[in-house]
């Protein structure tokens, strides 16, 4: 709608930013050829953000959940099978090494109730997020004699 304000929220565009640029530093990286990011889809519904992130080919003990400083992070590291000698590969595209994810979340937000589960290479992390208290009171203005 043309002329509506819309809320603008810095704290996104930072974690935006700093996707854009974990992004830029794998592919440039020492190690770009071994490391992948996996896709992160990010949802908020009434009462919880859920964070889904492709993993295929971790296992659960490979990945690592955390919050540190308002922030989620996940991260997992991938053993590559070790190589027999006398192998002759024609091509080798599996990938293997170290990941590691940041999502920014609310203050409040209680480190005991997070749920992680993963299924058919999808992780799926759910925070529930803290009451929201009232952004606004309302004051009423009384007139006074002068």
């Amino acid at each position: 709608m043309p002329g509506a304000l819309m809320r603008r929220d810095p704290f996104r565009e930072l974690a935006a930013l700093r996707d854009r640029f974990d992004r830029l530093f794998a592919e440039l990286g020492p190690d770009s050829g071994r490391t992948s990011m996996p896709a992160v889809d990010v949802e908020r519904s009434d009462r919880s953000l859920i964070t889904r992130a492709d993993v295929p080919g971790f296992k659960p003990k490979e990945i690592r959940i955390g919050v540190e400083d308002e922030m989620l992070t996940i991260s997992g590291k991938h053993e590559d099978a070790k190589e027999e000698t006398g192998k002759h590969y024609l091509r080798k595209e599996r990938r293997f090494g170290s990941f590691s994810r940041s999502i920014a979340l609310p203050a409040g937000v209680d480190l005991e109730k997070i749920e992680a589960k993963a299924h058919d290479g999808v992780l799926e992390v759910k925070v529930p997020l803290p009451e929201e208290k009232a952004e606004h009171k309302k004051v009423t203005i009384t007139a006074t004699a002068a």
